[in-house]
């Protein structure tokens, strides 16, 4: 992968000319580089990582959805797929090899939410041949960020 992307991989914010540097190229070539890469939706998105558990008013419960489906003729896993990842719960959706065929992350406001999206919404599909629903009890590390202070295990140890 090229220096500019790594770079922006870890840091989306960094400034041009620092860019530039790192890269040892100049700033006019580094903003045609990253504005050809948007183009070319190889950059899709600039993304801030939020550790929501550090938020008091604002909570969210996020599910791993294992999904079984039929694949349909001619187009594969490709059409159920599309449409599962247009639910806007739908956080992430990944094609495995395995016992499951789609791999699902969602948010919701509550555990509630979540089961009545698979409920009513996913398995209702008659593409859909079974799911298996994963509650996320909590993050440790997302997006190569890690999320909890580091410390020593607070743990006591068992004695007998």
């Amino acid at each position: 992968m090229d220096d500019i992307l790594e770079i922006l991989e870890n840091n989306a914010r960094i400034e041009i000319e620092h860019l530039a540097k790192l890269t040892r190229k100049r700033g006019e070539e580094v903003k045609k580089m990253i504005k050809n890469y948007e183009k070319r939706g190889v950059i899709v998105k600039y993304k801030t990582v939020i550790n929501k558990s550090r938020l008091r008013d604002e909570r969210s419960v996020f599910a791993l959805i294992e999904v079984r489906v039929t694949p349909q003729k001619d187009v594969g896993f490709d059409s159920i797929a599309q449409r599962i990842y247009r639910f806007p719960e739908v956080r992430s959706c990944y094609l495995l090899s395995g016992t499951y065929d789609l791999l699902l992350f969602l948010e919701g406001k509550d555990i509630q939410e979540i089961a009545n999206f698979v409920s009513e919404k996913l398995a209702p599909l008659s593409s859909v041949k079974g799911t298996t629903s994963h509650f996320m009890l909590k993050k440790y590390k997302e997006d190569g960020v890690i999320l909890v202070k580091d410390g020593k295990n607070k743990r006591l140890a068992v004695t007998y």
